[in-house]
């Protein structure tokens, strides 16, 4: 017989607001840690509690219910608007309420099931529509279900031979957003990556080694110093990769930023003679498209001029503004990425493709191979049976490797091309009717008045500080407003957005839309909240 969970921990069916029975059975609540299954007279707990394969008669209820139980709870409740965004704790009220030991002896199937809805519970909700804090948000079920599957198969894409369907697909997916980068045909090469910052380090290597292919197997002994640039409101792995690389944090060359946060290109100009001077040489040049906090475009194009007349290799982070790509409406923001040697562009950020799934793409098709591989025999065999040539994982500096593609491909099938363009455009409209709202509003003052993406950034004044701009202190006491509103709203749950200081601007709000789920009235609740917890500061 089926045990219904207790009233307070019951999951809700949120389409008929009718309560929901947790299928947890006599089996999965067993004292024993693998349940009572036919195989269980024979076996012992301690050599049921090891064996890592699966079988039905031990396994199957536990996984249904576990299953059942993310679903409910993880998943709708979770993204339920009348739920909060997160239950908050301290770090020593966490570790008072959770159970993080581990222990010699196994535990009990009903006791991880109570894990699982504790973590649950204690986890903040990134899905949530009112978790606006962050470049990534929202559950895609068509990408949850692709990343469930790629875990149930728990593939490496290195090598057709272990991952036939992920290898092909992932030369189907990035050929098709390479397409989108206006590379003729999709023509080029890319990878799947851990990550933006590992993607924009795979640049530097391929412009560096593109410079001094003896760097391969030379090293850096013996080159001239090298110098990358980058805009002062880049993302912050360019240096953390120059570092990385060798090349030296020191011989990263920031350039300066326009009001509205675009590298200047006359600058860059000034930046590459003095280096010519010095007798460095200039390798890469990293625009961004999409900056993290302002969200603003670099003009690619005119960077495109620059690199082409010195002969330096443009890389384009579009981590973030990728996306954009994909409306008709909105890719003029990225105008000039076709001339760009390589890209970087999150998928599961504007695109909402669960974490991870990042992506490096390049126009030149040999580059990433001449440079990282090293022909491992035991793996990379050149006389399989097969087309080696779909053994593509010599070209990464990852041995092991997720198929990340698999959920995103799964996405884009499930919408089209149309529905990812939509959701793009959802995103903006919502990004202008916001910023329309708060333009002439009593307390509210943006940051830009024009924003180009779908980052909003702005100032919250409370009644006590508003008309006391020119006051000396004013600055100071603003500064506080911010990090006051985010420590109320996380205690409450009812919402999460970041905020930070710019230069000498004090700390300001910067609320980031990606998750086309939201609607006007979101935006106003929005708004609604942050006046709520602010006004009487």
């Amino acid at each position: 017989m089926p045990i219904v969970m207790p009233a307070a921990t019951v999951p809700t069916d949120y389409a008929t607001a009718r309560p929901v029975e947790l299928m947890v059975t006599a089996s999965t609540l067993d004292e024993t840690p693998c349940g009572k299954g036919p195989m269980m007279e024979s076996l012992s707990a301690a050599v049921c509690g090891y064996k890592s394969a699966p079988n039905a008669a031990d396994h199957e209820a536990f996984v249904r219910d576990a299953v059942r139980l993310m679903l409910e709870q993880a998943v709708f409740r979770g993204t339920d608007r009348r739920r909060p965004v997160l239950n908050w704790k301290s770090p020593e009220e966490l570790q008072a309420a959770f159970d993080f030991a581990l222990d010699r002896s196994p535990t009990t199937h009903g006791h991880l099931l109570n894990l699982i809805e504790d973590t649950i519970e204690h986890s903040v909700k990134t899905g949530h529509p009112y978790f606006i804090n962050q470049l990534f948000s929202s559950v895609d079920p068509y990408g949850l279900i692709g990343q469930w599957l790629t875990d149930a198969l728990n593939p490496s894409v290195y090598t057709f031979e272990v991952a036939p369907v992920m290898t092909i697909m992932e030369e189907t997916v990035l050929t098709e957003m390479r397409k989108f980068l206006g590379y003729p045909d999709g023509k080029g090469d890319g990878i799947f990556c851990p990550g933006g910052s590992i993607a924009n380090g795979y640049a530097i290597n391929c412009a560096r080694f593109s410079a001094f292919p003896e760097v391969k197997t030379r090293g850096m002994h013996g080159l001239p110093r090298l110098v990358v640039y980058t805009s002062a409101d880049a993302h912050y792995s360019i240096k953390k990769l120059c570092a990385f690389e060798g090349i030296g944090s020191d011989n990263l060359y920031l350039i300066n930023t326009d009001a509205k946060g675009k590298m200047d290109v006359s600058h860059l100009r000034q930046q590459i003679q003095r280096t010519l001077e010095e007798k460095a040489v200039p390798i890469m040049v990293s625009a961004t498209a999409g900056t993290t906090v302002l969200g603003a475009f670099d003009p690619i194009a005119e960077i495109a001029d620059v690199c082409h007349e010195y002969g330096i290799w443009l890389h384009v982070d579009a981590a973030w503004g990728g996306g954009a790509l994909v409306s008709k409406k909105h890719k003029h923001l990225l105008t000039g990425i076709d001339r760009a040697d390589s890209v970087t562009w999150n998928p599961h950020k504007m695109l909402t493709a669960p974490q991870q799934c990042s992506t490096f793409l390049t126009k030149h098709e040999r580059v990433l191979t001449e440079s990282n591989s090293s022909c491992a025999q035991y793996l990379f065999q050149k006389d399989k049976f097969y087309d080696t040539t779909y053994d593509t994982g010599d070209k990464h500096i990852q041995c092991g490797r997720r198929a990340d593609v698999f959920k995103f491909w799964f996405m884009w099938k499930a919408k089209g091309t149309d529905g990812l363009e939509a959701h793009v455009d959802e995103n903006f409209d919502n990004a202008k009717y916001f910023t329309e709202m708060i333009r002439n509003r009593a307390g509210f003052k943006l940051v830009l008045e024009e924003p180009e993406y779908t980052n909003i950034t702005f100032w919250y004044i409370p009644p006590s500080l508003r008309g006391r701009q020119n006051e000396p202190d004013f600055k100071n006491k603003l500064h506080k407003v911010a990090p006051r509103i985010k420590e109320r709203m996380m205690k409450e749950g009812t919402m999460m957005i970041t905020y930070q200081p710019s230069d000498d601007l004090p700390n300001f709000f910067r609320l980031v839309l990606q998750n086309s789920s939201l609607d006007q009235n979101d935006m106003d609740y929005f708004v609604n909240e942050i006046e709520r917890l602010g006004s009487d500061l």
